[in-house]
């Protein structure tokens, strides 16, 4: 497999970028919906990206596509709990407009990244 610092990878800072901005946004939510939404919300976040790191550690192609898959899950996941949070008035339109730029970023990378795992290049993605 191809080395790369995950780091490195364009898919991978977005995803930091999403999982400290949701943080931002919820670590100032009363207790209650900090720590039933809030605390989903931060997991599903941070679990993006750490399964970008994970697959690019694992060795094989197979492994990283399935932690890209499951990556891509948890996008879909903070999705979800950030619509329930909009819906309970714990997000207003401000923070959807900082974080809708990086949602609408992140899903489109991490398919082309997806996509390019060993296709016999080094590991990387579009930047």
């Amino acid at each position: 497999m191809g080395s790369s610092r995950f780091e490195d990878l364009r898919v991978y800072q977005l995803a930091e970028r999403l999982a400290d901005k949701v943080w931002d946004v919820a670590v100032v939510w009363e207790r209650f919906a900090r720590n039933t939404v809030g605390e989903q919300l931060v997991g599903t976040a941070d679990s993006v990206g750490a399964n970008i790191a994970e697959g690019a550690g694992r060795g094989t192609y197979q492994d990283n596509r399935r932690f890209v898959r499951i990556a891509r899950g948890s996008l879909n996941e903070t999705k979800h709990f950030l619509r329930r949070a909009y819906q309970r008035k714990l997000i207003n339109d401000h923070d959807v407009a900082v974080l809708k730029p990086v949602l609408d970023e992140l899903g489109p990378k991490m398919n082309a990244y997806l996509k390019s795992i060993g296709k016999g290049a080094p590991v990387t993605d579009d930047k």
